[in-house]
Parts: C-alpha cells; sequence; structure tokens
C-alpha cells in the first residue's frame, strides 16, 4: 500500500481528537432547555434540518453550529424565547469552542513512527480559526507539515489538494473516520483511503452500505493499526 505514498493527510476531528461527542452533548442541553416547548427528538429532527440548510452560509464547526440553535429555538418557540435562554445557547457553544483537547488513544505514538518518512498533513473542515486554535492546543503542530482547512471534502476539493501539493492522486493517502468526507471521494479520484471508524458519526457524514461496499478502502480498528500498513 505504501509503495507510491508521499503525502499522508489526516482528518483531524474524532481522527486525531474527540469532536462529534461535544457535539451530541450540546445537543442534548439545547434538548433540555427547549423541552417545554417539543420533544427530545423533534428538536433533535428541526436543528439538523437547519444545520443542513445553513450549511452553505455558514460552513462547519461550532459557530455555525450555535447560529443553527438559535435559529432553532426561535421557531419551535414561535419567537416567544427569552434573552436569558439565548444566552445559555450561546453559552453551550462557547464552552465547546473552550472544551481542552482530548486527544484519542495512539495519535502521538503514531505520528513519531510516521514523522520523518512521509509528508505530514492535516485535512479538516470547519471554521479555520477554530481548527487552528485546536491543532495549537493540542501539541500535534510540530508533526505536521501544515495543515488544510477545506469548506468541503468532496472530489474537486480533494483535486485542489492534490494539485496544491503537486502530487499524484496514487502519492495521497488519507486518514478519518468519515467514509463520506475521508475515504469515498479519494477513492475516487484514484488515492488512497483509510477508515479509522469514531463511535459515534453526525447524520450528515453517513453513507448507504451499498456505497460503502462498491469502494476499496481499508478499515482499521485504531489508528495504532496504521504504521503496520505504511512502514
Amino acid at each position: 500500500m505504501h509503495k507510491n505514498i508521499k503525502v499522508i493527510a489526516f482528518d483531524a476531528d474524532d481522527t486525531l481528537w474527540v469532536n462529534e461527542t461535544y457535539f451530541r452533548e450540546a445537543e442534548k442541553r439545547f434538548a433540555r432547555l427547549l423541552s417545554q416547548y417539543e420533544t427530545e427528538n423533534k428538536i433533535d429532527q428541526e436543528l439538523f434540518k437547519i444545520e443542513i440548510k445553513n450549511l452553505d452560509m455558514y460552513g462547519y464547526g461550532v459557530k455555525g453550529f450555535m447560529l443553527s440553535m438559535v435559529e432553532c429555538a426561535l421557531k419551535l418557540s414561535n419567537y416567544t424565547i427569552s434573552q436569558k435562554v439565548i444566552e445559555e445557547i450561546l453559552d453551550i457553544g462557547k464552552e465547546m469552542i473552550e472544551k481542552p483537547i482530548e486527544l484519542l488513544d495512539g495519535v502521538v505514538e503514531v505520528l513519531k513512527q510516521l514523522q520523518g518518512k512521509y509528508k505530514l498533513i492535516v485535512a479538516t473542515k470547519g471554521d479555520l480559526l477554530d481548527q487552528e486554535r485546536k491543532l495549537e492546543k493540542s501539541g500535534l503542530l510540530d508533526y505536521f507539515h501544515h495543515i488544510e482547512v477545506m469548506s468541503e471534502k468532496k472530489v474537486p476539493d480533494y483535486k485542489k489538494l492534490v494539485k496544491h501539493l503537486d502530487i499524484e492522486p496514487k502519492e495521497l493517502l488519507m486518514i478519518g473516520n468519515s467514509l463520506k468526507s475521508d475515504v469515498l471521494p479519494l477513492i475516487e479520484i484514484g488515492a488512497s483511503a483509510i477508515h479509522v471508524p469514531f463511535h459515534t458519526t453526525w447524520a450528515h457524514e453517513e453513507v448507504s452500505q451499498q456505497d460503502a461496499a462498491n469502494s476499496d478502502y481499508k478499515t482499521v480498528q485504531s489508528i495504532k493499526d496504521i504504521p503496520a500498513l505504511v512502514l
């Protein structure tokens, strides 16, 4: 697998450190704040619909999530939500941004083994400022050549990445937890990908079993399994 690889790109959230868990916790807190207006299930559904509608405008990340929570609260309360609750919603988002970085097991060990043997980069979606802040807080900055914060992770975006890196698609290996964002588009452009599942996945990142089965990629249970495939 490794004979052609020059660059290994790592997804950040839920590949290097915990992220989606905090969103699930925030959604539960948000549902409790709005419990007088709707059931938790209905609140989750409405918030998700608003998030997806807003992606083109806000992109990915906590800030867009905060704005979507405020919009959802206004709509579900028929615009009667109190200023105090709006403030509490904003506090949920601020607390998410200020969360300490919890590295996943084996990340530092693996990066140490790969550093110097490949060009290592981070290729992630989200808010530029937030992702740069998280990488700095993680203590992992010195392992990576640079960070690519992408507005989307689709075939055209990865083609741009390959061109920017001045390599052939076959010389890129992507490692990440999302089949939709970190694996399937890479296979389509002729690059390689390794799927490292995380225990929870945002509904927007889910793919059909058929799409997953029709692509040639490797799945490992832990990032600690990566060196055996590429060294």
